[in-house]
């Protein structure tokens, strides 16, 4: 597979793309430009996360196909029919050469694209599924009629144990090892005898999907070993940055672009009844949020992190550069404007270092990050990942309290925030197997009492949904101001972050 510049690449012969799912044995002979690498990649990334957060959130099966064919279709889609098999193809490539890099990596992306694998096998028509199972040669391992009629009251037994009926005469079976197959011996689904296991067609998923995560497990070692080798080194310039990336990358909305938002939501929160009922607005500006606000929505709308953040500051009238960006441009993506961010950090710096100190060593950073010094770059908040894969350390306090805070500090935060019984048990939970941003859904579930099923990917989309949550009002109030029509219109245009409202 060959990374190019050009606007047109090689396709795949049609003649060579067979109905069946892909096993991925080998790159394939066909030119990638540099964009399709990386944007591929992430439109995979999101299919591969959400099965993640489904198997964590304890989906049943039937609900985890639904989920799987729906990831699918909505981010593996192409304009052109015939790109869609490329796509696919390209983008596990691309994704193996990210995962490959660690254990902890590998792990992950073997566990994911297995499940995926498992899921869309299932979607397959029984064709299709035949001649994936002959890629695997398995006819090979057909139990013969003879074998079959020798064990045929074995195999009765454990499909009445399972409440199934009884194997007939055209009945296929496998004989494999046992060890192809462990979660059907676990569950004890089929018949082992002298180490070999018989597994029906209608079990064949699990076979298969055994038999796809072995051969994807060492193909992952081989491409680590030829990263490390070769690849890295000769694409530093190019493909290594992007590659470094993905794994990291946020792929939810982009909250930079969400200054029409911020407006109406700004609308909403001078939203008041005066003395005898009358309604009143006050609009406010640019800002969604000011310095007095701070405090009030930190409490009701902040994320764990930003809220320590937060209370760190007003403890100790500092925080480290780590802590200052995380807090800084979480504030700046909520809507606090260039002049009330001086203001709020001014008055928390002086009274530790004093005015002059504060103007001399970090105006400076606080006005370059609203991109008005140096390259004027308009900086965006960090997202869940970024501040997950962070390493604070000592004196810092910036980062996920989910994976950084000990068990005992973690509770304790918890329960300044209202947590406690089973919704804190569910999410120490998750913090044990390390779901940080499940743990942290959980939380957001639980202090406002509704499901967040897209689940928390980023400290504004935390504070954004909460605020959808305290804000009920907000639809009617846009109507009022703009009327029916302007006022739907606007709310069209925003229909992906105030659905539900």
């Amino acid at each position: 597979m060959e990374i190019v510049r050009s606007q047109s690449h090689r396709k795949i012969s049609p003649n060579n793309v067979t109905n069946t799912l892909p096993l991925y044995r080998s790159a394939p002979p066909l030119e990638v430009r540099l964009e399709d690498f990386e944007l591929y990649a992430l439109d995979r990334l999101r299919v591969l996360k959400g099965i993640s957060d489904g198997l964590s959130r304890g989906k049943r099966p039937e609900e985890m196909e639904k989920l799987v064919g729906k990831l699918w279709k909505e981010n593996m889609r192409h304009q052109q029919a015939s790109e869609i098999v490329n796509k696919d193809i390209i983008s596990h490539f691309v994704l193996r050469l990210v995962y490959c890099r660690t254990e902890e990596l590998r792990k992950w992306f073997l566990s994911m694209e297995t499940s995926l694998f498992r899921y869309r096998f299932r979607l397959e028509n029984a064709e299709a599924q035949r001649a994936l199972m002959a890629e695997f040669d398995l006819s090979s391992r057909a139990v013969s009629n003879v074998e079959f009629e020798s064990i045929k009251e074995k195999l009765g037994q454990v499909a009445r144990s399972m409440g199934q009926s009884l194997p007939t005469a055209d009945a296929i079976f496998y004989k494999v090892p046992f060890e192809e197959v462990p979660e059907l011996v676990a569950g004890r689904k089929v018949f082992i005898n002298q180490g070999f296991a018989y597994v029906a067609m209608t079990q064949a998923v699990s076979l298969v999907a055994t038999l796809f995560r072995s051969l994807l497990s060492k193909a992952l070692v081989l491409t680590n070993r030829k990263w490390t080798s070769t690849i890295r080194e000769q694409e530093k310039d190019r493909l290594t940055p992007i590659v470094e990336a993905l794994c990291s990358s946020y792929l939810g909305p982009d909250f930079s672009q969400m200054q029409i938002v911020e407006g109406l939501a700004s609308l909403s929160q001078n939203y008041f009844m005066d003395d005898q009922g009358g309604k009143h607005f006050e609009p406010r500006g640019h800002g969604e949020i000011s310095v007095k606000d701070i405090d009030q929505v930190a409490k009701s709308s902040f994320p764990l992190c930003m809220r320590n953040l937060l209370e760190k500051l007003r403890e100790d009238h500092h925080l480290k550069h780590g802590g200052r960006m995380q807090l800084g441009l979480f504030l700046k993506g909520v809507g606090l404007n260039l002049d009330d961010a001086l203001a709020f950090w001014r008055y928390e710096f002086s009274q530790k270092v004093g005015l002059e100190r504060f103007e001399k060593e970090y105006a400076y950073s606080i006005r370059h990050n609203y991109g008005q010094e140096g390259k004027r770059t308009d900086y965006t908040a960090y997202s869940c990942q970024k501040i997950i894969s962070s390493t604070p350390g000592v004196g810092d306090h910036h980062g996920c309290p989910y994976r950084h805070f000990s068990e005992e500090n973690l509770r304790a935060a918890l329960t300044r925030m209202g947590m406690n019984g089973r919704a804190m048990e569910d999410v120490m939970n998750k913090v044990r197997n390390r779901h940080y941003q499940l743990a942290c859904t959980l939380t957001f579930e639980a202090i406002h009492g509704v499901p967040n099923d897209a689940g928390i990917n980023h400290p504004t989309q935390y504070f954004s949904d909460s605020q959808k949550i305290l804000q009920p009002e907000l639809r009617d109030i846009i109507v009022a101001l703009f009327g029916g029509g302007l006022g739907w219109c606007i709310l069209s245009q925003t229909s992906n972050v105030w659905e539900g409202v």
